[in-house]
């Protein structure tokens, strides 16, 4: 489908990104382990694990949007099907967020770890849904929310790393980056 293939370069660019920004995460995680720094497994759910979520569903777009469909309305499930998946993930996070004690989250961490993830997805799940009649316009909006989850990615695994590097090792620091 040339709707599909016009996108191709684009997609192949974004979902390598996103794979290798997924591995150096792991990188990130592991060298956290050997810190001195105390941590809870509810802050790397609330901060960290997201990041590789939000990596991942890009790699799956990626893939969803490169592979040989029939007919749109079949891409159009699998998208609405990822985004509600998203949608539903962001409100697994703003509820471990709330939870956790390590951390006490200020007004940038609330819009980059929940309002913007939240408002990429359902973005996608929209224009997955006009996908079939509105081709051109909703693959743009689609292209829009998944470079926007890797950037939210890049955002939140810097800003979790520059907050493990200069926080105190005694954990004093909880908050107010």
């Amino acid at each position: 489908m040339r709707e599909l293939t016009d996108w191709e370069s684009f997609y192949v660019i974004v979902g390598s990104s996103a794979a290798a920004l997924t591995g150096l995460m792991f990188v990130v995680i592991t060298l956290i382990v050997d810190s001195d720094k105390p941590r809870s497994g509810g802050a790397v759910a609330a901060y960290g694990t997201p990041n590789i979520v939000h990596f991942c569903a890009a790699l799956i777009v990626s893939a969803i949007i490169s592979a040989p469909w029939r007919s749109l309305p079949h891409v159009s499930g699998a998208l609405v099907g990822l985004g509600v998946a998203g949608v539903s993930y962001v409100l697994v996070v703003l509820r471990r967020a709330r939870r956790q004690t390590d951390y006490q989250p200020v007004l940038e961490d609330w819009l980059w770890h929940t309002v913007f993830p939240l408002a990429a997805y359902a973005a996608m799940v929209v224009a997955a849904g006009f996908l079939p009649r509105y081709a051109g316009p909703s693959l743009f909006v689609v292209a829009g929310a998944v470079l926007s989850l890797v950037l939210i990615g890049i955002h939140n695994a810097w800003d979790t790393v520059t907050y493990l590097a200069v926080s105190p090792p005694d954990g004093s620091d909880k908050g107010d980056r």
